[in-house]
């Protein structure tokens, strides 16, 4: 049984309708005679048609569902059944009247007129009404914002805003550089200005909120769009980059907190998708550390590719619950295999190979941390690089046809322990590659935004508790990339590599972390060293005051890809370097820190500030031409 009021509404927008009939047929008679006077006989003809035209209409109006939907929500779907009605109720009218009267008196004329009519005066006051109603709504509920880009990312975010105002949402105005936008009209929002007008926009409009909607902009855009907004002091949202989309499509649903990523100053590399495609689909891929940072996000990365089977080994527990679950909600068609296990355990790292047969294997499991580090060797030594040499001689024995290893530009000139394991990573892969049919890749970069245990979350967690923020030294700089970028570059390495590489990423210039921390603080809608304070705490144990992406001596070679180079291979005489490996898992089962150190020392002669910790060591005869 109807409510009431909805058949209060429904006789309403009744009586509207069959009112429109007589309007619309004398109004095209008017406009026949070039809204003159209606010579008699033909108002008599057309005052005489109406009954049989409301009739009609009437009873198409209801066949083809007119009062089905509501006014408030009036669509395209509602404009076809209006258009329906019309075009059926003027052709059965003209039928009629042509079989009773021969038209006399009724110009042809007429029955065109009269259905455009109609059709405006049906639809115009359902769209008006939805209008109004939204408009009205918006302005109750919604928060008012200025959205910088009127390209097509800015364009859909206003239809979703204006076709759900459940989102909250308020579009005031567009700011764009473009000139040929100016004074545009998208969807009934105006383009304002450009970007250095976004603060006077912004405070005469009462905005709440900006957003930018420029997915394909370069970082120097952003940072300079950045500024402008920052001195606002309102939130600011942004659309991912267009190399982050899982799709074309854009929605509310996909904005987010502009970023310190959003401004980080390099470019974007271009890769071979197709080629790294054509290396994935249909293969059998398995990730090591497949939940960690890097891990989960060459998971969703391979993923996306299709290939045969993709197998996730991890040691957290909660980290493979965590990306299993991702994934099968992303990928459902997708063949996933987690497996809990420890890349020291030979057995359990046999047997993954054995029951799945990978055929690429993206090695990232590792410790990071390095201050940590310096205080955990025994675990640094058995987890970063006799891990790396139980995966990489169980991927040979599987005749694995690729395995690519993450490495870190600490692994240049290393400071620290965790530096030097990653370093005797590198040559362990490197010379394994001659030995085995395995091509054995290694990727090497610099710090990656947001990863567990970065700077990154760290300075995000301080500037939330009101500070203060923590730096080592005004002049420390690093090389960043994002997760995403990182993740890329390691799928490029394996298909760009015949084995025994060293892949180093063209990182651009290094930034100081006091500019991190500083542009961190202004995103949050602070002021550096008034609202959150900056405190310079000294070098931890083992780190740098900056980072170096390759050695003197690793002369660099370009690639088919311009932000990628070869560092030059450096070859140790096998049966040493095995004989390290066996001497280091002894002193590891002794538990022999120190012995540790000194044999790493022995490899890694290059190693800076580590010599002081052990005294003792001598460097054998040749290791500094070692490697």
């Amino acid at each position: 049984m109807q409510l009431p009021q909805q058949a209060l509404t429904r006789q309403v927008a009744l009586i509207h309708d069959l009112l429109c009939v007589p309007i619309a047929w004398i109004g095209a008679f008017w406009f026949r005679f070039d809204f003159g006077i209606i010579p008699p006989a033909n108002l008599e003809a057309g005052l005489a048609a109406l009954p049989l035209l409301i009739v009609v209409q009437a009873a198409l109006f209801f066949h083809y569902g007119l009062y089905r939907g509501v006014w408030r929500f009036a669509s395209l779907p509602d404009l076809l059944r209006i258009l329906k009605a019309v075009v059926v109720g003027v052709s059965i009218a003209a039928f009629v009247l042509f079989i009773i009267t021969r038209l006399q008196d009724v110009p042809r004329t007429a029955f065109v007129m009269y259905g455009l009519f109609l059709i405006g005066l049906l639809s115009g006051p359902r769209f008006i009404y939805r209008w109004f109603k939204d408009r009205r709504r918006y302005q109750e509920l919604g928060a008012r914002v200025l959205i910088i880009g009127a390209g097509r990312a800015g364009e859909m975010l206003v239809r979703d805003m204006l076709r759900d105002p459940n989102h909250g949402y308020l579009p005031v105005g567009f700011i764009d550089d473009h000139r040929s936008k100016a004074g545009m009209d998208v969807h009934g929002i105006r383009v304002l200005g450009r970007s250095r007008q976004i603060g006077e926009f912004a405070q005469k409009l009462d905005i709440d909120t900006l957003l930018i909607a420029m997915p394909s902009a370069t970082s120097k855009q952003m940072r300079r769009i950045a500024n402008y907004c920052e001195r606002t002091g309102l939130p600011v949202l942004t659309l991912p980059k267009l190399s982050e989309f899982l799709s074309a499509k854009t929605s509310l649903g996909s904005l987010r907190t502009l970023d310190i990523g959003d401004l980080l100053g390099r470019e974007p590399i271009e890769l071979s998708w197709m080629e790294i495609g054509q290396g994935l689909i249909d293969k059998s891929i398995l990730i090591s550390g497949g939940g960690g940072s890097i891990g989960s996000e060459l998971c969703r990365q391979v993923a996306r590719l299709g290939p045969k089977r993709l197998v996730v080994f991890e040691k957290s527990e909660f980290n493979l619950y965590t990306i299993d679950r991702e994934l099968r909600t992303s990928f459902p068609d997708l063949e996933i295999h987690s497996v809990l296990g420890d890349i020291c355990d030979a057995v359990a790292v046999g047997q993954a190979m054995k029951h799945f047969q990978p055929e690429v294997i993206y090695h990232a499991a590792a410790y990071k941390h390095v201050p940590l580090l310096e205080g955990q060797i025994r675990e640094a030594v058995r987890n970063n690089i006799l891990g790396t040499v139980t995966m990489a001689r169980a991927a040979d024995a599987a005749g694995v046809g690729t395995f690519v290893t993450v490495s870190t530009d600490k692994a240049v000139n290393p400071t620290s322990v965790m530096g030097m394991t990653k370093r005797i990573s590198e040559v362990w892969c490197q010379n394994s590659n001659s030995r085995s049919d395995t091509n054995f890749v290694t990727v090497r970069f610099g710090n990656v935004l947001n990863s567990a245990g970065s700077v990154v979350p760290l300075f995000r967690e301080q500037i939330e508790s009101g500070g203060p923020v923590t730096v080592t030294h005004p002049e420390v700089e690093r090389y960043f990339m994002t997760i995403s970028e990182a993740s890329q570059l390691i799928m490029q390495a394996g298909v760009l590599g015949s084995g025994g590489e060293i892949y180093v990423l063209d990182m651009g210039e290094p930034m100081l972390v006091q500019y991190l921390a500083e542009q961190m603080i202004r995103l949050s809608g602070k002021v550096p060293g008034d609202d959150i304070k900056i405190e310079y705490v000294g070098l931890r144990p083992g780190e740098k005051m900056f980072e170096e992406l390759f050695h003197e001596r690793e002369a660099l070679r370009s690639t088919a890809h311009n932000k990628i180079m070869l560092a030059q291979f450096r070859e140790v005489e096998w049966n040493r370097l095995s004989g390290f490996i066996a001497d280091l898992e002894s002193a590891t089962e002794k538990y022999d820190n120190l012995r540790l150190r000194a044999m790493m020392l022995e490899l890694v002669p290059e190693a800076i500030g580590q010599r002081e910790h052990t005294p003792d060591v001598v460097p054998i005869q040749g290791a500094s031409d070692a490697i």
